[in-house]
Protein backbone atom coordinates (compact mmCIF):
# COMPACT_ATOMS: atom_id res chain seq x y z
CA UNK A 1 0.00 0.00 0.00
CA UNK A 2 1.34 3.41 -0.99
CA UNK A 3 0.27 4.94 2.33
CA UNK A 4 1.96 2.25 4.44
CA UNK A 5 4.62 3.59 6.82
CA UNK A 6 7.16 1.21 5.29
CA UNK A 7 7.26 0.23 1.62
CA UNK A 8 8.86 -3.20 1.28
CA UNK A 9 10.26 -4.74 -1.89
CA UNK A 10 11.09 -8.41 -1.32
CA UNK A 11 13.61 -10.21 -3.52
CA UNK A 12 15.23 -13.67 -3.16
CA UNK A 13 18.52 -12.39 -1.70
CA UNK A 14 17.57 -8.95 -0.33
CA UNK A 15 14.77 -6.75 0.93
CA UNK A 16 14.48 -3.03 0.21
CA UNK A 17 12.54 -1.03 2.81
CA UNK A 18 11.58 2.61 2.23
CA UNK A 19 10.57 4.80 5.14
CA UNK A 20 7.34 6.25 3.79
CA UNK A 21 6.20 9.50 5.33
CA UNK A 22 7.64 11.90 2.75
CA UNK A 23 5.25 14.71 3.71
CA UNK A 24 6.79 14.55 7.22
CA UNK A 25 10.38 14.07 5.96
CA UNK A 26 9.93 10.39 6.94
CA UNK A 27 9.75 11.22 10.65
CA UNK A 28 9.68 7.94 12.54
CA UNK A 29 6.35 7.36 14.28
CA UNK A 30 4.94 4.43 16.25
CA UNK A 31 3.37 2.87 13.15
CA UNK A 32 6.71 2.89 11.34
CA UNK A 33 8.39 1.27 14.35
CA UNK A 34 5.74 -1.46 14.37
CA UNK A 35 6.31 -2.03 10.65
CA UNK A 36 10.07 -2.32 11.26
CA UNK A 37 9.42 -4.94 13.96
CA UNK A 38 7.28 -6.95 11.55
CA UNK A 39 10.00 -6.78 8.90
CA UNK A 40 12.64 -7.86 11.42
CA UNK A 41 10.50 -10.84 12.41
CA UNK A 42 10.40 -11.86 8.75
CA UNK A 43 14.15 -11.45 8.23
CA UNK A 44 14.98 -13.34 11.41
CA UNK A 45 13.16 -16.36 9.97
CA UNK A 46 14.31 -15.90 6.36
CA UNK A 47 17.63 -14.00 6.51
CA UNK A 48 18.38 -11.67 3.62
CA UNK A 49 20.37 -8.49 3.21
CA UNK A 50 18.30 -5.42 4.11
CA UNK A 51 18.59 -2.07 2.34
CA UNK A 52 16.90 0.78 4.23
CA UNK A 53 16.29 4.12 2.55
CA UNK A 54 13.79 6.96 2.59
CA UNK A 55 10.97 7.74 0.20
CA UNK A 56 11.53 11.23 -1.19
CA UNK A 57 14.38 13.60 -0.53
CA UNK A 58 15.19 12.55 3.06
CA UNK A 59 16.12 9.44 4.98
CA UNK A 60 14.37 10.44 8.20
CA UNK A 61 14.38 13.89 9.79
CA UNK A 62 13.91 12.47 13.26
CA UNK A 63 11.24 10.87 15.37
CA UNK A 64 7.69 12.18 15.28
CA UNK A 65 7.83 15.14 17.68
CA UNK A 66 4.10 15.15 18.37
CA UNK A 67 4.30 11.54 19.55
CA UNK A 68 7.51 12.19 21.51
CA UNK A 69 5.93 15.13 23.35
CA UNK A 70 3.15 12.86 24.57
CA UNK A 71 5.49 10.18 25.91
CA UNK A 72 6.17 9.88 29.63
CA UNK A 73 8.62 8.07 31.91
CA UNK A 74 7.13 4.62 31.37
CA UNK A 75 7.53 5.07 27.61
CA UNK A 76 11.20 5.92 28.06
CA UNK A 77 11.76 2.69 29.99
CA UNK A 78 10.08 0.70 27.23
CA UNK A 79 12.65 2.00 24.72
CA UNK A 80 10.15 2.14 21.85
CA UNK A 81 12.62 3.18 19.15
CA UNK A 82 15.70 1.70 20.83
CA UNK A 83 14.31 -1.84 20.85
CA UNK A 84 13.46 -1.71 17.15
CA UNK A 85 16.92 -0.41 16.25
CA UNK A 86 18.60 -3.09 18.39
CA UNK A 87 16.60 -5.69 16.52
CA UNK A 88 17.72 -4.22 13.19
CA UNK A 89 21.32 -4.20 14.37
CA UNK A 90 21.09 -7.88 15.33
CA UNK A 91 19.58 -9.15 12.07
CA UNK A 92 21.52 -12.19 10.79
CA UNK A 93 22.45 -10.65 7.43
CA UNK A 94 23.95 -7.23 6.70
CA UNK A 95 21.92 -4.02 6.80
CA UNK A 96 22.76 -1.22 4.35
CA UNK A 97 21.45 2.30 4.99
CA UNK A 98 21.20 4.50 1.88
CA UNK A 99 21.01 8.06 3.18
CA UNK A 100 19.80 11.21 1.45
CA UNK A 101 18.88 14.59 2.88
CA UNK A 102 18.15 14.71 6.59
CA UNK A 103 19.09 11.82 8.88
CA UNK A 104 18.53 13.46 12.24
CA UNK A 105 17.64 12.30 15.73
CA UNK A 106 15.92 8.94 15.49
CA UNK A 107 16.69 8.87 11.78
CA UNK A 108 20.40 9.12 12.53
CA UNK A 109 20.10 6.44 15.20
CA UNK A 110 18.43 4.11 12.71
CA UNK A 111 21.32 4.76 10.32
CA UNK A 112 23.86 4.02 13.07
CA UNK A 113 22.22 0.60 13.54
CA UNK A 114 23.13 -0.40 9.97
CA UNK A 115 26.29 -2.32 9.13
CA UNK A 116 27.09 -0.18 6.08
CA UNK A 117 26.05 3.41 5.37
CA UNK A 118 26.30 5.27 2.06
CA UNK A 119 25.01 8.73 1.27
CA UNK A 120 24.33 11.44 -1.27
CA UNK A 121 26.09 14.83 -1.13
CA UNK A 122 22.91 16.24 0.44
CA UNK A 123 23.23 14.26 3.67
CA UNK A 124 22.87 16.11 6.98
CA UNK A 125 23.27 13.72 9.90
CA UNK A 126 23.30 14.37 13.62
CA UNK A 127 21.47 14.33 16.94
CA UNK A 128 19.86 17.59 18.10
CA UNK A 129 17.83 15.92 20.88
CA UNK A 130 19.06 18.08 23.80
CA UNK A 131 17.64 21.12 22.00
CA UNK A 132 14.25 19.45 22.45
CA UNK A 133 14.84 18.62 26.12
CA UNK A 134 15.69 14.93 25.66
CA UNK A 135 18.73 12.75 24.94
CA UNK A 136 19.51 10.53 21.98
CA UNK A 137 18.35 7.36 23.71
CA UNK A 138 17.88 4.98 20.77
CA UNK A 139 21.50 3.97 20.32
CA UNK A 140 23.52 7.10 19.57
CA UNK A 141 25.22 7.31 22.96
CA UNK A 142 26.96 3.98 22.45
CA UNK A 143 26.84 3.25 18.72
CA UNK A 144 28.05 6.63 17.47
CA UNK A 145 31.16 6.59 19.67
CA UNK A 146 31.97 3.06 18.46
CA UNK A 147 31.78 4.26 14.86
CA UNK A 148 33.55 7.65 14.99
CA UNK A 149 35.25 7.78 18.39
CA UNK A 150 34.55 9.48 21.71
CA UNK A 151 35.64 13.01 20.88
CA UNK A 152 33.51 13.71 17.84
CA UNK A 153 30.59 11.65 19.12
CA UNK A 154 30.59 13.68 22.34
CA UNK A 155 30.67 16.94 20.41
CA UNK A 156 27.78 15.87 18.17
CA UNK A 157 25.63 14.62 21.04
CA UNK A 158 26.37 17.53 23.39
CA UNK A 159 26.19 20.40 20.90
CA UNK A 160 23.83 19.09 18.25
CA UNK A 161 26.49 19.42 15.56
CA UNK A 162 25.31 18.09 12.21
CA UNK A 163 27.75 16.47 9.81
CA UNK A 164 27.69 16.96 6.06
CA UNK A 165 28.23 14.05 3.69
CA UNK A 166 31.89 15.00 3.29
CA UNK A 167 32.30 15.22 7.08
CA UNK A 168 30.66 11.83 7.51
CA UNK A 169 32.89 10.26 4.85
CA UNK A 170 36.03 11.73 6.40
CA UNK A 171 35.30 10.18 9.81
CA UNK A 172 34.05 6.83 8.51
CA UNK A 173 30.40 7.33 9.37
CA UNK A 174 29.56 6.62 5.73
CA UNK A 175 31.69 4.59 3.33
CA UNK A 176 30.77 6.28 0.07
CA UNK A 177 29.01 9.28 -1.49
CA UNK A 178 26.85 8.90 -4.59
CA UNK A 179 24.53 11.13 -6.58
CA UNK A 180 20.83 10.79 -5.67
CA UNK A 181 20.19 8.84 -8.87
CA UNK A 182 23.07 6.47 -8.10
CA UNK A 183 22.37 5.98 -4.39
CA UNK A 184 20.08 2.96 -4.60
CA UNK A 185 22.07 1.34 -7.43
CA UNK A 186 25.18 1.72 -5.26
CA UNK A 187 23.37 0.02 -2.38
CA UNK A 188 22.36 -2.80 -4.71
CA UNK A 189 25.96 -3.13 -5.92
CA UNK A 190 27.04 -3.68 -2.31
CA UNK A 191 24.23 -6.19 -1.84
CA UNK A 192 25.34 -7.95 -5.04
CA UNK A 193 28.84 -8.42 -3.63
CA UNK A 194 27.37 -9.79 -0.42
CA UNK A 195 25.09 -12.12 -2.40
CA UNK A 196 28.09 -13.53 -4.30
CA UNK A 197 29.63 -14.81 -1.06
CA UNK A 198 28.60 -17.81 1.01
CA UNK A 199 25.56 -16.72 3.08
CA UNK A 200 26.69 -18.66 6.14
CA UNK A 201 30.15 -17.08 5.97
CA UNK A 202 28.51 -13.65 5.75
CA UNK A 203 26.30 -14.39 8.74
CA UNK A 204 29.24 -15.68 10.79
CA UNK A 205 31.33 -12.64 9.82
CA UNK A 206 28.57 -10.35 11.07
CA UNK A 207 28.33 -12.37 14.28
CA UNK A 208 32.07 -11.99 14.85
CA UNK A 209 31.96 -8.27 14.08
CA UNK A 210 29.21 -7.76 16.66
CA UNK A 211 30.87 -9.81 19.40
CA UNK A 212 32.56 -7.98 22.31
CA UNK A 213 36.35 -7.81 22.32
CA UNK A 214 36.72 -10.36 25.11
CA UNK A 215 34.86 -12.94 23.00
CA UNK A 216 37.76 -12.97 20.52
CA UNK A 217 39.57 -15.06 19.38
CA UNK A 218 37.45 -17.89 20.77
CA UNK A 219 34.33 -16.92 18.84
CA UNK A 220 36.30 -16.68 15.58
CA UNK A 221 37.57 -20.21 16.08
CA UNK A 222 34.10 -21.57 16.83
CA UNK A 223 32.56 -19.92 13.77
CA UNK A 224 35.46 -20.91 11.53
CA UNK A 225 35.26 -24.50 12.77
CA UNK A 226 31.71 -24.77 11.51
CA UNK A 227 32.65 -23.24 8.17
CA UNK A 228 35.68 -25.52 7.77
CA UNK A 229 33.30 -28.50 7.84
CA UNK A 230 30.72 -27.02 5.47
CA UNK A 231 30.13 -28.45 1.97
CA UNK A 232 30.00 -24.89 0.61
CA UNK A 233 33.56 -24.21 1.74
CA UNK A 234 34.77 -27.37 0.02
CA UNK A 235 32.84 -26.51 -3.15
CA UNK A 236 34.05 -22.91 -3.34
CA UNK A 237 37.68 -23.71 -2.59
CA UNK A 238 37.74 -26.63 -5.05
CA UNK A 239 36.23 -24.40 -7.73
CA UNK A 240 38.82 -21.71 -7.00
CA UNK A 241 41.72 -24.18 -7.28
CA UNK A 242 40.36 -25.64 -10.50
CA UNK A 243 40.03 -22.19 -12.07
CA UNK A 244 43.55 -21.34 -10.98
CA UNK A 245 44.84 -24.59 -12.46
CA UNK A 246 43.29 -23.78 -15.85
CA UNK A 247 45.14 -20.47 -16.16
Amino acid sequence: MDDAPLLVDRRPDRVIARLNRPDKRNAIDREMIEALHLLCAELEVEPRTLIITGNGDDFAAGADIAQLRARRAEDAHRGINAMAFIRIRELPMPVIAALDGYALGGGAELAYAADIRIATPHLKIGNPEPNLGIIAAAGATWRLREIIGDGLASEMLLTGRTLTADDALAVGLVSGIHSPDDLLPAAHAIADRIAAADPLAIRHTKTALRAPRDAHPAIDGDLQAELFESPEKMHRMTEFLERKGRR
